[in-house]
């Protein structure tokens, strides 16, 4: 098993850029589990919108570089996907009412989708995993490859909504509201954040 930092077709300054890559990726999940296992509604809104806006950096940088191309045409096989169901499962109890919300996925065609933030935060989960397993077992042009198109096509997007969705849970919470359909959703949001 080649180790990252042992392919020699990969130059330095890429290497490092997988690393931080990897870095953040991993930092990422491993906050994303230990919110889903705190099971504290209270703080979980907060720490899931930085942990979101943290990872969405990377994100971003990964969709400025230039298009990563994986070597063989085939991803090499890293191992079964983690399990992230029970993760999901915690997280959808904990937030509950707010779980669910509208998400227009491609604004360029405004269709709104109801999404679940636990089911977003899972499905990002397991795409950035996957990139970061092929990391871990040395494929560095693999795992840029994957961490690149999978943000472009899928998990970009839902953490943006995601995030989006979490903002409006706190603006919610924070700001006063005269409409009373608002002042509705802002107790439910603030029974959320309460237990």
């Amino acid at each position: 098993m080649t180790q990252p930092g042992n392919d020699p077709t990969i130059d330095g300054e890429i290497e490092d850029f997988a690393q931080q890559i990897a870095d953040s990726v991993s930092s990422f999940l491993l906050a994303l589990r230990a919110i889903a296992r705190e099971a504290d509604g209270s703080r979980a809104i907060s720490l899931l919108l930085l942990e979101i806006s943290q990872v969405l950096l990377a994100g971003a940088r990964l969709g400025v570089q230039r298009d990563f191309t994986p070597r063989a045409e085939y991803q090499p096989d890293v191992g079964p996907e983690a399990d992230v169901d029970d993760m999901r499962l915690r997280l959808a109890e904990m937030l509950g009412n707010v779980d669910t919300y509208a998400l227009v996925f491609d604004p360029y065609v405004p269709e709104l989708v109801a999404s679940q933030l636990s089911d977003d935060l899972a499905s990002i989960a397991t795409d950035l995993e996957n990139g970061l397993r092929h990391f871990r077992s040395g494929h560095v042009d693999e795992a840029l490859w994957w961490w690149q198109f999978s943000y472009v096509s899928s998990w970009g997007n839902l953490a943006g909504a995601a995030l989006n969705a979490l903002l409006s849970v706190v603006a919610h919470d924070r700001l006063d509201v005269d409409n009373d359909s608002e002042h509705e959703l802002l107790e439910v949001v603030e029974a959320v954040l309460e237990q």
